[in-house]
């Protein structure tokens, strides 16, 4: 229920925020609000999220792992660093996605 508040408060802020924006008159170059500058945008902020949830839960099941079993700490200790470091790779990937999506859309990130 905690969580539910604080997205929809993040998202009440994003809308306040962004109100001057579409609020200006738009050019004929004027590419912010398309659909690939705004998936791409949505896609890397999905993509972090997602990072920083895999992280966590990768940290939280490791240390209450080695804190149940401390004679195994080394294993788990490696076994983090290899399922983290492919999290890593992937969310690298689908970041350069979300920037060549933007980029061919006329924006940068």
């Amino acid at each position: 229920m905690k969580v539910l508040k604080l997205m929809s408060l993040a998202v009440l802020a994003l809308l306040a925020l962004a109100c001057p924006a579409f609020a200006q008159q738009g050019t004929s170059t004027s590419y912010a609000f398309t659909g690939p500058a705004v998936g791409a945008g949505i896609g890397a902020g999905l993509t972090i999220l997602g990072a920083g949830l895999g992280f966590g839960k990768i940290g939280a099941s490791a240390l209450e792992s080695m804190a149940r079993q401390p004679e195994v700490a080394d294993k788990v200790r490696a076994a983090m660093i290899v399922i983290a470091a492919l999290l890593e790779g992937a969310t690298f990937f689908s970041l350069i996605v979300c920037i060549i999506a933007s980029a061919r859309s006329g924006i940068a990130l």
